[in-house]
């Protein structure tokens, strides 16, 4: 790091250049430079206040990787199975499990997080560096899909035509799609699952309004723990806590 603004880089001053103050804080310079350093640094309040501002970073890097990391949201993480299952299918290839292939979507969330902290120290270093620079933040945050709630509007989608014949093919049309259909709202969905006998508290991974041989349904997607595996049903408008209305329970995919 070269610094052209502050001193002329030398342990000489003051002024000291930012790249002495920083090997200064880190520890980097002999015993001897250190010891006379110091106290001149500690005496001059323009290279106390980059050292300051050295130690600010330092904490916020520190608490950034101690601090607790959010889980992936499970309609997330489903979709990204969803597409290593697709890939795999594209091209033939073999994957050991689905586990190894979470524990590289770990690893890889892992190391952009670390990008993230990495970049924050640096906008965090250049502010308090050069004086006035300011701004405000703003934090860009993926929302949801669309999705009729409880009490909410009707469906959008258009109901997705099933028969006997193809069933295997529903599973990228429902995959990501949060629809109620004719149930309504999630109070509804979730007594109709348990009713099947499926726990409401599992989420799917898509549901969308259909008709299976014709008869209306809303079709609940689920992925079973193993890879490219898919357990699909379909549920009559008129299900509930006293009526199941399993049209269909299908285990889609090897």
């Amino acid at each position: 790091m070269t610094d052209e603004v502050r001193g002329h880089g030398g342990a000489v001053g003051p002024p000291w250049s930012v790249d002495v103050l920083a090997d200064l804080h880190a520890g980097v310079l002999g015993e001897r430079e250190s010891a006379e350093l110091w106290p001149l640094v500690n005496a001059n309040p323009e290279a106390r206040a980059v050292i300051d501002a050295l130690e600010a970073t330092s904490a916020d890097l520190s608490s950034l990787a101690s601090g607790p990391v959010e889980p992936m949201p499970a309609d997330v993480a489903a979709r990204i199975d969803a597409a290593l299952a697709q890939e795999q299918q594209a091209r033939g290839s073999n994957v050991v499990s689905l586990d190894a292939a979470r524990a590289r979507r770990k690893k890889r969330a892992g190391w952009a997080a670390g990008l993230l902290a990495a970049a924050a120290a640096v906008v965090a270093a250049v502010l308090v560096v050069v004086p006035g620079t300011g701004g405000n933040e703003t934090g860009g945050v993926a929302q949801p899909a669309p999705s009729s709630g409880p009490g909410g509007s009707a469906s959008e989608t258009p109901p997705l035509a099933l028969h006997d014949g193809n069933v295997g093919e529903a599973v990228g049309d429902v995959n990501g799609v949060r629809d109620f259909g004719p149930l309504g709202n999630e109070a509804r969905l979730d007594a109709c699952v348990e009713a099947a006998g499926i726990d409401p508290d599992v989420q799917p991974i898509g549901f969308r309004p259909a008709t299976v041989n014709g008869q209306e349904a809303v079709l609940v997607l689920y992925t079973t723990g193993e890879l490219a595996r898919y357990r699909l049903i379909a549920l009559a408008p008129d299900c509930g806590p006293d009526n199941p209305g399993l049209l269909l329970d299908e285990t889609i995919g090897r």
